[in-house]
């Protein structure tokens, strides 16, 4: 115990350095009549952290959660969503405890991150090697690719239901041109007046969505049938397990935190934050207009039009913008890492060497503009290894000698001080994802992914709008 405890010594002390430089920063700032700026732009609590995490949580998935209950039913739904945010909670935590550990290693050699943020597959290399470094790589940047795919998708999906006389393929390319200017946006430490809007944005839509369907009543001959195939039974079980996988952009979040050792259980606690706008919104729909979600993957389409469902149009497209540039910022980081400017200071210079990345995102967008349906085919292909099993897969290696449990800079948790419970609970997770999420979600998501395709075709001009006269009506 007694190295364990000189080891999380070395790494508070350290990590007290980091803070107190950047409080220094602030401190000149704010010296400079900067103090709004840095109040509004300078986020590294814990509060900043929560607000990053929750907000990131639950952006355009929300509209697409009572779309998975019709697919699986009530009870699996509600079931589901629980279930997946304890597992995601968890492997947030494991992720967090391998950046502390990752951190603490490198600061004792005397490393310096003052111009560099420690992401995901440099905290693999560093700690398992370069072979971990490009599986990390590889999943993380394609997951992050497609999920700022999905916001694009969802921001022309959304615009569509207040403004028709554009079609959603166009309203894709000039929502592409406004999400590109995250490219000013240095990093998650400039994210905390967007990730507050963010998350009153987010509990706006869903209790509007909750209320709206409570107020309307039951549709006419509703029907809730669901789960009635096994495809669209595993297809939503895969939504659900991707809204409970944002935490791709855990360690960039860390990272921004004055003292990232407190991250812990802040995933948990978003995650419970978020429960409160995803059950109730989700359960509320599926009564309303039960089997008609199914044709339905948006849940603005069923709700009349009004000035309550505008505002909550608005203010998701605000959010999608908010989340494109999340699930962007990585990304951008990589790249500048891939083209030797990570450290440049310049805004400017390094926006310009950004805007690449934005192209092939833009592109896809596109092309596979099926709201919903992409959403189950990244949760089963890439969120399952990403965020589930790599991170579990990690933490069991990174810890498997007696060594180096005996010297990890963090103590096991108060409710699991077992090295031994935590690898079951690891290997459960492994087992199940892979099985469950990747297995049958990945072969039910890509059927009904290809069924759209045959559908709709790619580059489809208007995914699931609807007919001009029946949008008139709604008008």
């Amino acid at each position: 115990m007694l190295p364990q405890k000189h080891a999380e010594e070395a790494m508070v002390s350290s990590f007290n350095l980091t803070e107190q430089r950047d409080d220094r920063e602030e401190e000149k700032a704010d010296e400079s009549g900067l103090g709004l700026k840095s109040f509004l732009w300078h986020g590294g609590s814990v509060y900043d952290a929560w607000f990053s995490c929750a907000s990131n949580q639950v952006a355009q998935v929300l509209l697409t959660l009572p779309y998975s209950f019709s697919q699986m039913g009530m009870l699996s739904g509600i079931i589901l969503q629980v279930f997946y945010g304890l597992l995601g909670s968890w492997t947030a935590y494991l992720i967090s405890i391998l950046y502390v550990e990752y951190r603490s290693r490198k600061e004792k050699e005397n490393a310096s991150f003052k111009n560099h943020v420690i992401q995901w597959f440099e905290v693999l290399d560093g700690l398992l090697g370069p072979y971990w470094k490009a599986v990390g790589l590889a999943f993380n940047c394609t997951f992050l690719l497609f999920g700022s795919v999905i916001q694009l998708i969802a921001c022309a999906s959304n615009i569509y239901y207040i403004d028709d006389h554009l079609d959603k393929r166009t309203w894709t390319y000039i929502f592409g041109a406004c999400c590109a200017t995250t490219v000013f946006i240095p990093s998650f430490h400039n994210y905390r007046i967007w990730s507050f809007l963010g998350l009153g944005m987010t509990t706006y839509t869903a209790w509007y969505l909750t209320i709206g369907a409570l107020v309307n009543g039951q549709a006419e001959g509703v029907t809730h049938s669901g789960p009635t195939k096994l495809v669209l039974y595993f297809t939503g079980a895969t939504n659900i397990l991707y809204t409970f996988g944002g935490h791709a952009v855990t360690v960039e979040i860390m990272h921004a935190m004055w003292k990232p050792q407190k991250f812990k259980f802040i995933y948990l606690l978003a995650t419970l934050y978020v429960f409160t706008l995803t059950l109730p919104s989700a359960i509320a729909m599926y009564w309303a207009y039960g089997d008609q979600l199914l044709t339905h993957a948006n849940a603005f389409a069923l709700l009349p039009r009004n000035g309550w469902r505008d505002a909550a149009v608005i203010l998701m497209l605000i959010h999608q913008f908010i989340t494109f540039g999340f699930a962007c910022t990585p990304l951008y980081f990589v790249w500048e890492k891939v083209i030797g400017m990570h450290d440049t200071k310049s805004i400017f210079l390094r926006a310009l060497v950004r805007l690449p990345v934005v192209i092939p995102i833009w592109f896809l967008a596109i092309i596979f503009p099926f709201f919903g349906p992409i959403n189950s085919a990244v949760g089963a292909l890439l969120v399952s290894f990403t965020v589930y099993i790599i991170p579990s897969l990690a933490h069991m290696f990174t810890f498997r000698s007696a060594s180096a449990r005996q010297n990890a800079a963090e103590k096991l948790p108060f409710f699991l001080p077992s090295w031994t419970a935590i690898y079951v609970v690891n290997t459960f997770i492994v087992v199940w994802v892979l099985v469950v999420g990747f297995g049958f979600g990945g072969w039910a998501s890509m059927n009904n992914f290809i069924n759209q395709v045959d559908t709709f075709g790619l580059f489809a001009k208007c995914y699931q709008c609807p007919p001009r006269a029946a949008a008139a009506k709604n008008h």
